[in-house]
């Protein structure tokens, strides 16, 4: 192969990480954990509608460590989803497009979710639901 002195294609070794760049690569995984999340949630409506039984089964399973940190996992990437699929769409509508807006709406996309996974999660909590 020739020899050629032109530079080599960038690549992440050499990007610097920002919050844009994050929640590009979070909202393609998010997708993604919602559509296997979705089956936890097709399991409980199949165990439901199969009988007590099996929805204690589920219940047990959905209730333990781990089946909670699954279950906030799954509330925090629908909601993550949610707020930086409106600030797409306003991006799409052609507004929020300086760096600093940019920015500053991946950040509210951030912490937006993570609140409103508080606040669902505290409500659950103290209403006695995930026990």
């Amino acid at each position: 192969m020739a020899q050629t002195q032109r530079p080599l294609s960038p690549h992440l070794q050499i990007y610097k990480w920002q919050v844009q760049m994050v929640t590009s690569i979070l909202h393609r995984a998010t997708g993604i954990a919602l559509a296997v999340g979705t089956l936890i949630v097709v399991w409980g409506l199949v165990a439901l509608a199969a009988g007590e039984d099996a929805f204690n089964q589920f219940k047990v399973c959905a209730g333990s460590p781990i089946g909670i940190i699954l279950l906030i996992g799954w509330t925090w990437s629908f909601f993550f989803h949610l707020c930086n699929g409106v600030r797409h769409l306003v991006q799409d509508a052609g507004a929020g497009y300086t760096i600093v807006q940019f920015v500053r709406s991946s950040w509210a996309s951030v912490i937006v979710s993570l609140l409103l996974t508080l606040i669902v999660w505290g409500y659950v909590l103290s209403a006695g639901g995930a026990a």
